[in-house]
């Protein structure tokens, strides 16, 4: 009887992974015409002189239709994971695109541009903010990812002051952004018990401050240039641990000692994909300002007002010294909408006139489209 049992189920299991395989032949040739239609989309650009392979409003319009159409059980998490691969996979067939990025490798600005552009590309760790602008500004890299602000700890200023300083910048465009939720582990080959030392980013020892004084109250708190430089400092000394990723555990071979050890749950940082191409409209769109003003009672206020007067809404400010004149700010603004939006065109016109400088940085889809 149970020989009979175990016959049933073996003949069911190969049934199932049959149809499975016939399933996955049929993916293959449906992957394989969407990539030969890619290869004409490629010779289109290139009869017409295109040179932009990254369009991230068709990314942003992909996903919206997929999520709209899933009935499950599949998630749209899974979905995306699946499509982003596809998409990189694609791009990949017009042009192996060069994105640079703060890194080292396992940084969490590496794992928010594996999450935007996927595995088929060519990464270049670099070791500052600077330096991802200079590169992309060169033409050495046709992207870079760039951090811009944690919801915990406010602005990353080394961003924004690049945006100022940059002479090259003046054709370099925001293209998109990336929010990723942030989860801060413990690492070491120690004892928690034994740690003194512990290495990460300013960032990250400020988001788990609080975790570390309740249970490494003694320790001495060294920050690095990186989440992953620290692993690299943790890695053969027992004594010490370093705040990072799980990617970073699992590439570095590092044990992790304590999980999510972040002081605020749902702690999210916000990155930048810098490039030199326009990003076309998606339908749900941001766009960043940068302004001066003249130096006279209520200019800030006068500036502000048309984007009131049109209906605009601001979803952040941030003022940085200019750096030429004692007292002087440059600011920061984004919006919800796209640069060619009828009441953005008439907003930004008013702005203009109460200012001594304005520059559009770029429109892009807002955010990624949540996946849950």
């Amino acid at each position: 009887m149970k020989k009979s049992a175990k016959s049933d189920y073996t003949i069911e299991l190969a049934k199932f992974r049959e149809r499975i395989n016939q399933i996955d032949s049929q993916l293959l040739r449906l992957l394989n015409q969407r990539f030969e239609i890619v290869l004409e989309i490629a010779k289109l650009k290139k009869q017409n002189k295109v040179k932009s392979f990254y369009a991230p409003h068709r990314e942003h319009q992909i996903y919206a239709r997929l999520f709209k159409e899933n009935q499950g059980p599949m998630s749209n998490q899974a979905i995306q994971s699946i499509f982003r691969e596809i998409m990189s996979a694609s791009i990949a067939l017009e042009k192996k695109l060069k994105v640079a990025y703060l890194g080292p490798e396992a940084s969490f600005t590496h794992m928010a541009a594996l999450s935007r552009f996927g595995s088929q590309m060519e990464y270049v760790p670099l070791p500052s903010i600077a330096d991802v602008f200079i590169e992309v500004a060169k033409k050495w890299a046709d992207y870079g990812v760039v951090p811009i602000e944690n919801s915990t700890e406010g602005v990353i200023n080394h961003t924004l002051d690049m945006f100022m300083s940059l002479s090259s910048a003046a054709e370099l465009q925001i293209c998109s952004e990336i929010t990723m939720e942030i989860r801060h582990h413990l690492l070491s080959n120690g004892e928690l018990k034994c740690i003194k030392k512990v290495y990460s980013r300013d960032t990250a020892l400020a988001q788990c401050r609080q975790w570390l004084q309740n249970n490494l109250p003694t320790a001495e708190l060294i920050p690095v240039s990186s989440t992953t430089r620290g692993v690299q400092l943790a890695k053969k000394d027992k004594t010490a641990a370093a705040i990072s990723s799980e990617l970073a555990a699992s590439l570095y071979g590092v044990k992790i000692l304590a999980y999510g050890i972040e002081d605020i749950p749902g702690n999210v940082t916000r990155f930048l994909v810098i490039g030199r191409t326009v990003s076309e409209k998606s339908g749900n769109d941001k766009t960043s300002i940068m302004f001066s003003l003249k130096d006279r009672v209520g200019a800030l206020y006068d500036a502000l007002k048309p984007f009131q007067k049109y209906n605009i809404n601001l979803t952040k400010i941030e003022s940085r010294p200019s750096r030429r004149r004692a007292w002087e700010y440059i600011f920061f603004v984004d919006f919800n909408g796209y640069k060619d939006d009828d009441n953005v065109v008439k907003a930004l016109k008013e702005v203009s006139d109460q200012c001594v400088y304005l520059k559009i940085l770029g429109s892009y889809p807002a955010s990624k489209i949540r996946a849950d």
